[in-house]
């Protein structure tokens, strides 16, 4: 495809002529683009339908920035949060929900359309790197952010910076086994992966509501079922119940591993009511230490933090 560029020039976060950064958050469905002051305060938006192809992405990408550009008056700094991530080796877009963007060189069209360094990371690392940055977890050295929505992901922020590991996997958990495997949950369902039991297939928001028809026989959604928990309704009590053991099992290894300051929940399951605090307590009898120290809180921005994160890859 042909996209016009832009004047050329190349802000960097620390130019006084620059004190506003673009986040984008890449989704399969809309596409969120803000200018974020310096402070982390938002001072313009942006969201339109994401097109189903990737000519058509890129240019809608394009607009967006040059919009913003627009009303700022002034360049800024780009990230952008994406449904994968881009192999350094080749430029190119891998393991993206959004398959248009597979194989595709995002990051250099998109800096040979807008004439200038363009960071991108995975959507989940955005998500932490928020929090860690203005929210939940502000302050804090070590944080995991977990994704419990429709699948089951994370991300690492060591220092305000994100951990992207040597195959661009660090923080992906959910594909891990579900450990220490009680009764009935040996081997486990069937994952996308090609696996079985992995730990998105016992607390992503579909893999709840599969456990609640699976046990009660009852076909609800998640929300539904946490709801219906609230309310005391055995049952969803009983499911509920058994999300809080999985993920707490789940989460100790992470502990175990990476020892986080901050283990900062998002996706739907985290607006369960209660869970943050269900999931601190039980997690301490499978840490391996006699003191567990890390706090499990709930995100401060909600589903604007993919956008902030990308924003903050500018630091």
């Amino acid at each position: 495809m042909t996209v016009t560029p832009t004047p050329a020039f190349a802000p960097t976060p620390s130019h006084p002529q620059h004190p506003v950064r673009i986040g984008i958050d890449l989704g399969g469905t809309k596409i969120e683009a803000v200018a974020m002051a310096h402070d982390g305060g938002i001072v313009a938006r942006q969201r339109v339908s994401t097109p189903r192809d990737y000519d058509g992405t890129l240019r809608e990408l394009v607009q967006l920035v040059t919009q913003l550009e627009g009303t700022l008056q002034h360049p800024a700094t780009v990230g952008m949060g994406i449904p994968g991530v881009v192999v350094p080796q080749t430029g190119l877009v891998k393991n993206a929900n959004s398959t248009w963007l597979i194989g595709k060189p995002l990051k250099t069209d998109l800096e040979r359309a807008l004439s200038r360094e363009i960071r991108i990371e995975n959507d989940a690392n955005c998500f932490a790197l928020s929090e860690a940055s203005d929210g939940a977890a502000a302050g804090a050295k070590v944080v995991f952010g977990v994704i419990m929505g429709t699948g089951c992901g994370g991300g690492v922020v060591i220092d305000g910076k994100v951990l992207t590991g040597c195959n661009l996997i660090a923080g992906e958990w959910g594909h891990n086994p579900l450990p220490w495997p009680q009764h009935g949950e040996v081997n486990g369902p069937p994952c996308y992966c090609g696996k079985h039991g992995c730990i998105e297939t016992w607390i992503s928001g579909p893999a709840v509501a599969a456990d609640h028809a699976r046990v009660h026989g009852e076909a609800l959604s998640a929300p539904d079922i946490m709801a219906a928990a609230a309310r005391g309704e055995p049952a969803a009590v009983a499911t509920r119940t058994r999300l809080v053991h999985r993920a707490a099992r789940s989460l100790a290894t992470i502990i175990n591993v990476l020892d986080p300051d901050v283990i900062v929940l998002g996706g739907g399951l985290s607006n369960t009511e209660g869970l943050a605090d269900d999931l601190e307590r039980e997690v301490a009898p499978w840490v391996f230490s006699d003191t567990v120290s890390t706090r499990v809180v709930v995100n401060k921005h909600g589903d604007a933090s993919g956008v902030r994160g990308a924003a903050w890859l500018w630091g």
